[in-house]
């Protein structure tokens, strides 16, 4: 067993205080759930969403049954809504075409859809103690500063290489221990800005004793961001609004949204009145211009949205505008939708009840 392996064990066994839910876990739609939940995802912002998930679906045959507009109401604000359908879709694969039983082989359990490496290791790991290491981001910064690895992990070379490492120094006896060890030491002890002078592996790692623990993981990635520009027509009766589900391949499939109108820029209320799709409604009479809000802001990975929300009132009583549907307010809790748009229909629901005080 290498000196690594030995000593971060030993560290687990005395030291590793780091207490989450999943720890210990068997169950291996339980594992699984809370590896989805958690991928591109902080934990402590999914620590709430799993334990909602395991109240609501026990088990994967809850999850399978369960309508597709539930699950992602419930999903609602933790992002990469693809996620949130490749769970509903690998569930409703367990119960209906597996008869309920969570496969048990790594070949198996990787072809299930939204699963890759990182994801089946964990459950063949944590659930049938196979010896297949994980690979995440602590892990990732865990090596590389402890055997100085130069090759970025954001590189296919790099990656295979930390990959072919972490496999070779976890112990076939006790793979679920290392794996969880290794990210727990990432995450407490060898962190972005790490605890060097608490560290009990400092002695042999090639970072620390060569001052050089800030340059590793090396990165050579930079993200390409874009700002899309979205401005909102919150088409409205009294006690109803104009919704549709995004149906495009897109940010935020599966989820509602008001009129949308996609642009290089917010635009101003002539340009949206003037627009070829509205302005015969407006002309006619059928649309009346109420307000604007302010500019509201979302941060995703690559992408900054910009939006703005313009209430617009329907003077006659319409099923549907353009693909729109009428839905009564009531029912907007019931409904999936963006975190920008969720936290708009919050406060126009807050401004709408202290005006009525």
């Amino acid at each position: 067993m290498h000196c690594f392996t030995k000593e971060l064990l030993k560290w687990n066994l005395h030291h590793n205080a780091r207490a989450l839910p999943w720890k210990g876990e068997k169950d291996p739609y339980k594992i699984w759930l809370s590896e989805i939940i958690l991928q591109q995802t902080r934990t402590g912002q999914g620590l709430n969403y799993y334990l909602t998930f395991l109240k609501h679906f026990p088990d994967v045959k809850r999850l399978a049954l369960a309508p597709e507009q539930e699950v992602f109401k419930l999903w609602e604000g933790l992002g990469y809504y693809n996620r949130c359908k490749n769970l509903i879709a690998t569930a409703r694969d367990i119960y209906f075409e597996r008869k309920g039983i969570f496969p048990r082989s790594h070949e198996e359990i990787l072809s299930l859809r939204g699963v890759g490496p990182y994801t089946a290791a964990a459950i063949a790991s944590f659930a049938y103690n196979q010896p297949f290491a994980v690979v995440d981001g602590n892990v990732k910064r865990v090596l590389t500063r402890y055997f100085g690895i130069k090759d970025s992990p954001d590189t296919q070379a790099g990656h295979k290489k930390i990959s072919q490492l972490a496999q070779k120094l976890i112990p076939e006896t006790r793979p679920a221990q290392f794996n969880q060890a290794i990210m727990d030491f990432g995450a407490t002890i060898c962190k972005p800005k790490p605890l060097c002078s608490v560290c009990p592996l400092r002695n042999n790692c090639f970072a620390y004793q060569h001052d050089r623990v800030n340059e590793f993981p090396v990165r050579i990635r930079k993200i390409k961001r874009k700002t899309r520009y979205f401005n909102y027509l919150i088409l409205h009766t009294k006690d109803s609004v104009y919704l549709a589900k995004r149906r495009k391949s897109d940010i935020w499939q599966n989820l509602y949204e008001p009129f949308l109108i996609e642009s290089t820029d917010i635009l101003d209320k002539k340009s949206i009145v003037n627009s070829e799709k509205l302005k015969s409604f407006f002309k006619s009479g059928l649309l009346k211009w109420n307000s604007t809000s302010e500019e509201k802001k979302q941060e995703l990975t690559h992408q900054t949205i910009i939006a703005r929300f313009h209430e617009i009132e329907v003077t006659r009583q319409r099923k549907s505008i353009l693909g729109w549907e009428k839905i009564n307010l009531n029912k907007l809790a019931r409904l999936p939708f963006p975190k920008i748009i969720a936290a708009y229909f919050s406060e126009r629901k807050g401004s709408a009840t202290s005006k009525h005080n």
